[in-house]
């Protein structure tokens, strides 16, 4: 039986064929609408690009991070639309709205399943892509910023240091994550044990709806706003920008990365982090990266390498009473801890040397380049035992080494203590970690993804025991279409969806697909994992 993932790309040539067909009068129908409502025609113009532009592939995988998704066989859009202000989007929503044409908006940043550059429909489809909308307005005095949706994370960290040493937002430590997407997903952060996600920080946002109706806090009404922060936005409108209050962190923070492999007690050190991880004080994050790596002690042998990477948001004199306290086994010594500024921590857990400088942050290429990927997540409220780990090691072993990863990251503190109906992010008390697995590959072609994808979903397999039940959780910032997808064609049912969407947002699914309802009843922006509005397809089942 063919997998959601398998069964959607055995269906991308069928969609591409059908879908040029019918493309050409679309796309000159759809580029004289925007040329007509358009305030400035010359203006628009220029940001408009299409197959017959020598720049359309350029702009079209700059955004797409993972090589999955760069590809002759994967549906293009008719348009590009690189909007310079609110009323090139209005009119582009006018415009697919008329030409039936479907619309993906992207942030510029990262996104799992391709979903906002990509769309299976055989309905043509525009990119609004939001690259030029990255405006960063930094108030110090009110502890607040005003972040377009375009800007990445690394340029408001890099805003924010311009500003003050000891202001900081609790969003992701990659710079090249787009603060749209990030932001609308939950966001979670290495100051999450202190200060909870990304959009538990948000004060206001400016959506355009579909109507193409600009929209404040106060105008959306608290509906919609409360779905944006954690329930995505691609079903709701186009993000433009989030008002969002800065935390305070001290000038002084400590980093250190302890790493221990299987004959240095590894299995036995990640038992123990379990019981203590989201225990520990709240100025104090210690994630777990796993990697299969080879033996530095026995030639030929590979071996299971944990590395224990933490911010502590304080000296190290003060740290080390903690760990020795807490969790002694780690062996963590003081030249271990180093001390810099939070943005230097920025620098270094991304892979950069603390000296450098932090523009590097402005840059928008992933380090190290782009790579085929494929990520999976959990959640975890009971300890897995040695034997548990044991079994993920064995499986590491049939991996390339270095190809795959498990990073757990801790709960507690700030992050637990919210209401799971606060925000549509309900992974709250009770959840000890968050598992995300990756695989990376380089191999080009159907068999290196087959293979590379069948690992990691026979590990997600295996995990089952081990991981929440009844739903099995998921964090949506890291998409996974594995968990069910919509209807490619027609309508999908509120059943159908939940399958996907209850494994995202447990109970507040059901509001979230109220408020899809309300405020976009047509179903005008959709995706293989959007909400579908009830009145879509009839009476709920």
């Amino acid at each position: 039986m063919k997998t959601p993932r398998t069964l959607l790309f055995s269906l991308v040539y069928v969609v591409l064929s059908i879908s040029w067909v019918v493309s050409a009068d679309t796309h000159e129908d759809f580029l004289q609408c925007l040329s007509l409502h358009s305030h400035n025609s010359t203006s628009i113009s220029k940001v408009i690009y299409t197959p017959n532009n020598s720049s359309y592939l350029s702009i079209l995988d700059f955004s797409k991070q993972n090589l999955r998704f760069i590809s002759p066989s994967i549906p293009k859009p008719l348009v590009i639309v690189t909007p310079l202000d609110e009323s090139q989007i209005q009119t582009t929503i006018y415009c697919s709205k008329k030409h039936d044409m479907q619309i993906r908006v992207r942030s510029g940043g990262h996104d799992y399943e391709g979903l906002s550059s990509l769309s299976l429909s055989e309905v043509p489809f525009v990119i609004v892509d939001l690259i030029n909308l990255r405006k960063i307005t930094i108030d110090i005095e009110s502890s607040t910023a005003w972040i377009q949706a375009g800007a990445t994370l690394g340029e408001v960290y890099h805003s924010i240091a311009q500003k003050s040493r000891t202001l900081a937002f609790p969003a992701g430590v990659c710079p090249t994550v787009g603060v749209g997407g990030h932001i609308s997903g939950g966001g979670y952060s290495m100051l999450s044990r202190k200060h909870a996600l990304a959009a538990d920080h948000v004060i206001d946002a400016h959506v355009i709806d579909v109507n193409g109706k600009f929209l404040d806090r106060k105008s959306m009404g608290e509906d919609l706003f409360w779905a944006i922060r954690g329930g995505g936005g691609s079903s709701f409108g186009v993000i433009l920008a989030w008002k969002v209050n800065l935390v305070t962190v001290p000038s002084t923070v400590t980093v250190f990365n302890v790493s221990r492999t299987l004959e240095q007690n590894a299995t036995k050190l990640v038992h123990r982090w379990q019981y203590i991880a989201d225990k520990f004080d709240d100025n104090l994050l210690m994630r777990v990266f796993i990697r299969s790596v080879n033996s530095s002690t026995q030639a030929g042998r590979r071996t299971i390498r944990a590395s224990f990477v933490s911010l502590y948001l304080g000296g190290v004199d003060t740290l080390l009473p903690l760990m020795q306290k807490s969790f002694p086994e780690l062996g963590m010594v003081k030249k271990d801890g180093i001390e810099m500024s939070w943005i230097q921590s920025i620098l270094y857990f991304e892979g950069f040397s603390i000296e450098d400088s932090i523009d590097v942050l402005l840059n928008r290429s992933v380090l190290g380049g782009k790579s085929y990927y494929k990520g999976k997540s959990d959640f975890v409220k009971e300890p897995i035992s040695e034997n548990g780990l044991e079994g993920i090691w064995e499986r590491y072993n049939e991996e390339d080494e270095n190809g795959a990863e498990m990073l757990l990251s801790p709960y507690g503190g700030r992050l637990s203590e919210i209401s799971e109906s606060e925000t549509p992010f309900p992974h709250r008390a009770g959840n000890i970690y968050n598992i995300h697995y990756v695989v990376f590959w380089d191999e080009k072609g159907s068999e290196a993804l087959e293979r590379h994808i069948s690992w990691i979903r026979s590990l997600y397999r295996y995990m089952t025991p081990y991981v929440t039940k009844s739903p099995r959780a998921a964090y949506l910032n890291y998409r996974d279409l594995d968990l069910g997808v919509n209807n490619i064609k027609g309508n999908t049912s509120y059943t159908q969806a939940s399958i996907w969407g209850l494994k995202y947002f447990k109970s507040n699914f059901k509001r979230l697909v109220h408020v899809k309802t309300k405020v976009d009843p047509g179903n005008f922006f959709r995706n293989e994992q959007s909400f579908p509005p009830l009145s879509s397809w009839g009476k709920k089942r």
